[in-house]
């Protein structure tokens, strides 16, 4: 991280010299609102859940506290500013100029965007980049594929190849940014206790069949069992490393059925084809996370999601997971969607975590400053690129 940044107050001044100078590669996040934002707006994106309860402030957690120290200042206010007047602000620099500041302060030097979930209001991924002054990779979500697919109008009997071959286009794609990785959401949609196993053609067919006219009648979401593994193989196939939410997340999830340690039968199958597992979030299955990461070598974790939520206790959350995980296992992202705040938040907490373990394991000898200053860019950006072949540069 810039001294620069550290001396405008936009981070934790302390022990974060060895993530200095590194541009982050944030392996997993979304895009931004690009319009203006009410409060209601802006206190529902400071959740995962539907909004504060009636008579409370989301301003009033560990992430709207943070917002308030540590976000502030990127928009010349003072730290701990009230709710109003760093709304106010907000408003009065206007949206795309609150955007370039927050993107340009976290300091990466790669966005991986999931644009699957992608309403109107975002902004296109290309945008997103030019704003950080990042490169930009797209991450394929399945489901989002699988979807279109069926609303084309397919038959079931050609649903199975129909989906692969889409998934196939849409991950060698020129047209749009580089596609470096799939990713499903199967913890939300069935829970990640399902059989691992690849689906038979007759399975897919029959399941198909059930689905497309549900979602004909009615838009069902794809929730199939069958249908999402179909998905999630169709993903392994093309090579590219496929990212699995797993842990925190909105009420969508049933959170017990999202524990990573669910997924040794998947790790087990893939482990043979090296494809890269990309273990996303865990939080508050992140030691779990870390046992598959030491015992299976094509599990990889994060706990991005979490990281700007739990504020300050983040530094206890990324040491808890670097406990087991081999740090040549371990990746940054934000998982930062709607709010240009966290995408500074998950870089800021990140560097002040990471860097104050450091430190610590230093000041303790077990670590000499040159294998911390190796772990650091490890972590912070190598990792992401040796997994992700083809990401930007």
């Amino acid at each position: 991280m810039s001294g620069s940044l550290v001396s405008a107050g936009l981070v934790p001044a302390g022990p974060v010299s060895f993530l200095d100078g590194v541009r982050l590669v944030d392996h997993h996040c979304h895009s931004v609102v690009a319009g203006p934002l009410d409060r209601p707006g802006f206190e529902a994106l400071l959740t995962e859940g539907a909004g504060p309860a009636p008579g409370t402030s989301s301003f009033d957690s560990a992430l709207g506290f943070s917002v308030r120290r540590w976000c502030a200042p990127a928009l010349d206010l003072p730290a701990h500013t009230a709710p109003d007047d760093y709304l106010a602000r907000r408003a009065e620099l206007g949206p795309d100029e609150v955007t370039r500041r927050f993107l340009g302060g976290a300091g990466v030097g790669a966005v991986l965007v999931d644009h699957g979930l992608a309403p109107d209001d975002l902004l296109p991924p290309p945008l997103l980049g030019a704003a950080a002054g990042a490169s930009v990779g797209e991450i394929v979500r399945l489901e989002a594929v699988a979807e279109d697919v069926a609303d084309a109008g397919v038959a079931a009997a050609d649903y199975g190849d129909a989906l692969v071959e889409a998934v196939t286009v849409r991950t060698t794609d020129g047209r749009r940014p580089v596609p470096v990785a799939c990713k499903s959401v199967l913890a939300y949609r069935a829970g990640l206790d399902v059989d691992p196993t690849r689906p038979e053609p007759d399975e897919v067919q029959k399941a198909a069949d059930g689905w497309l006219r549900r979602r004909a009648a009615t838009g069902e979401p794809l929730r199939d069992p069958v249908l999402l593994r179909h998905g999630l193989w169709a993903g392994i196939d093309t090579g590219l490393p496929l990212q699995l939410h797993t842990g925190f997340g909105d009420a969508d999830e049933d959170l017990h059925r999202s524990n990573p340690a669910l997924l040794v039968g998947l790790a087990r199958l893939v482990e043979p084809l090296g494809v890269p597992l990309m273990l996303l979030h865990c939080y508050p299955y992140h030691r779990e996370a870390a046992w598959l990461a030491q015992v299976f070598s094509v599990v990889h974790v994060d706990v991005g999601l979490a990281v700007p939520y739990v504020g300050p206790r983040a530094a206890t959350v990324i040491a808890e997971l670097l406990e087991l995980a081999p740090y040549g296992k371990v990746l940054y992202s934000s998982d930062a969607f709607g709010l240009p705040e966290l995408h500074l938040l998950g870089a800021l907490r990140f560097r002040s975590a990471l860097g104050g373990l450091l430190e610590h394991l230093c000041a303790t000898d077990e670590l000499a400053p040159a294998d911390a200053e190796r772990v650091a860019t490890m972590i912070g950006t190598d990792n992401a690129r040796r997994v992700y072949g083809r990401m930007p540069v």
